[in-house]
């Protein structure tokens, strides 16, 4: 359960392949340089329990930095190498790092962040080096290949993607551990969803999220091989189901949109018959998406319901889900209990804050607040999702609280529209949320990503307004539409749906999100 027994018996397998380059580090590499890393954190003074950041791209190095600070026991946080100089500053100080590690392809956020992060003396650069930072790869070097004697297992604190606010760091609450222990997601991976050591895994996401960083990691826990993309791109994530016979792989809905999206000629070049298993989650994925990717993928799409918390999961299979079209699963990891605003529980089907019982702890670092805010009275956690859970225990999802739309007093959940408005064929992307109405409060807009940039107008607006009363009641459709070259997603596929609608509140005292 861990690269260091890979390394005996398979050294010269490949732990993770960067698609992109070609590089190959293997099973022995990794135990090496993580073993390097950990005696470089011990001679910084660094201890169990101690935190360190990553501040990097989808990098070769990344998870022989991640592996060292597993086995000498400290809390690595791993950011978006999308966030700016004062939003990593932000991170960097308030999860307590005292070392940051950062790479030459982010010089530029790198050399604004040299003056800040006044709490982390330790500062280092893979692949070169500006003013403030010290070589990463001469630092490593300089160590030898043999564990460190005082091995105990670390583990991650992520934060948050921030869609409704500053990014909350999530500390799971754990205990001491070997570094080879076992985990509730080991589990799932081996009896689920069959992840061994003849897996090759497909990962196309930023690895500084939470599923990508966990899973990559299961995998090398397994024995199996990862092929990580530098960058997601439809077409030439295709292509490398056959180039490496790719057997397990994990996406976002947005991703299977674009590949939809390709033309048919496109999509039928690439064998993907080798795919045993297709994980999904991180956002909604509209029915008929997912109906269309089953078709052409077949009955292998797994889909879970969690977050980086950890507190509770909910999961289904192919033929779990076309039975029950648009769940996102029954619970594996704690219990499922759907509340009212007061938090008293409802009844079958119908909706309210999810929470989960008696599943994973958690407490969002330095903020007790929040942490108080995420429980219920009897203890139960909540994600701030909204949904309801059907006669035979499965959960829908219908929204986040925070994006819903109170019109003359009705709640409307702009996902259900949203879901609709992405399966237009002349509609690449969208988000639905409230804007200011002087006589209800807040009416329903629509911004929209089209196909073609040049349609955008009027026209196409109306064709959309009409396509959504066509299947929705009218309270529900847009009032209005505006267009958008490119929507702000998240690369796992959160849309930053905050930052489309504070334009339209600007100078108003919105209660809202």
């Amino acid at each position: 359960m861990h690269p260091y027994h890979h390394a005996r018996t398979h050294p010269d397998k490949p732990a993770y392949i960067m698609a992109g380059s070609g590089e190959t580090v293997t099973y022995r590499q990794l135990d090496e340089q993580s073993n390097r890393i950990a005696h470089l954190f011990r001679s910084l003074g660094l201890q169990a329990g101690d935190h360190v950041a990553l501040f990097l791209e989808n990098n070769p190095r990344f998870f022989e930095i991640c592996w060292g600070a597993q086995r000498s026991g400290l809390v690595y946080t791993a950011i978006s190498s999308r966030l700016t100089a004062a939003e990593v500053d932000y991170i960097v100080t308030d999860c307590g790092a005292r070392l940051f590690i950062t790479s030459a392809y982010l010089a530029e956020k790198a050399t604004e962040l040299a003056p800040l992060m006044k709490g982390a003396p330790h500062r280092f650069m893979i692949g070169g080096t500006v003013p403030g930072y010290d070589s990463w790869e001469e630092a490593v070097a300089r160590f030898p290949a043999t564990p460190i004697a005082d091995e105990t297992a670390g583990h991650d604190m992520l934060y948050s993607s921030g869609t409704t606010g500053r990014p909350k760091g999530v500390m799971p609450v754990v205990e001491k551990q070997p570094i080879d222990f076992d985990n509730p997601l080991l589990a799932i991976s081996r009896k689920l969803y069959g992840i061994d050591s003849d897996t090759v895994y497909l990962s196309p996401a930023p690895l500084y999220h939470a599923a990508p960083l966990r899973f990559n990691m299961s995998v090398m826990r397994l024995g199996g091989t990862s092929v990580i993309m530098e960058h997601f791109d439809a077409e030439e994530y295709l292509s490398l189901i056959p180039k490496h016979r790719i057997t397990h792989t994990q996406v976002v809905p947005t991703m299977f949109v674009r590949f939809l999206k390709l033309p048919p000629e496109v999509r039928a070049k690439y064998d993907v018959s080798s795919l045993k298993c297709a994980i999904h989650a991180a956002a909604p994925c509209p029915i008929p998406t997912k109906e269309a990717m089953i078709d052409w993928w077949g009955p292998i799409i797994w889909e879970y319901y969690g977050g980086t918390e950890g507190n509770g999961l909910t999961m289904c299979n192919s033929q779990e889900w076309m039975a029950h079209k648009g769940t996102v699963g029954r619970a594996i990891v704690g219990k499922l209990r759907i509340c009212d605003d007061e938090g008293n529980e409802l009844p079958v089907g119908e909706s309210g804050t999810v929470y989960f019982a008696e599943g994973r702890p958690f407490e969002y670092h330095n903020d007790p607040k929040k942490t108080a805010e995420s429980r219920h009275p009897k203890g139960w956690s909540t994600l701030g999702d909204v949904g309801y859970v059907d006669a035979d225990g499965f959960l829908h999802l219908t929204d986040r609280k925070a994006f819903m739309i109170i019109s003359g007093g009705v709640n409307i959940y702009p996902q259900e529209c949203e879901n609709l408005l992405i399966n237009h064929p002349k509609v690449m992307d969208c988000a639905v949320f409230g804007v200011p109405n002087a006589d209800f409060g807040e009416e329903v807009k629509a911004v929209v990503q089209p196909r073609d940039m040049a349609e955008a107008g009027p026209a196409l607006a109306e064709e959309l307004i009409a396509y959504c009363k066509q299947h929705l009641s009218a309270i529900k459709c847009p009032r209005s539409i505006d267009f958008e070259e490119e929507l702000p997603r998240h690369p796992t596929g959160k849309l930053y749906k905050r930052l489309l609608r504070d334009r339209y509140w600007q100078g108003r005292a919105s209660k809202i999100g």
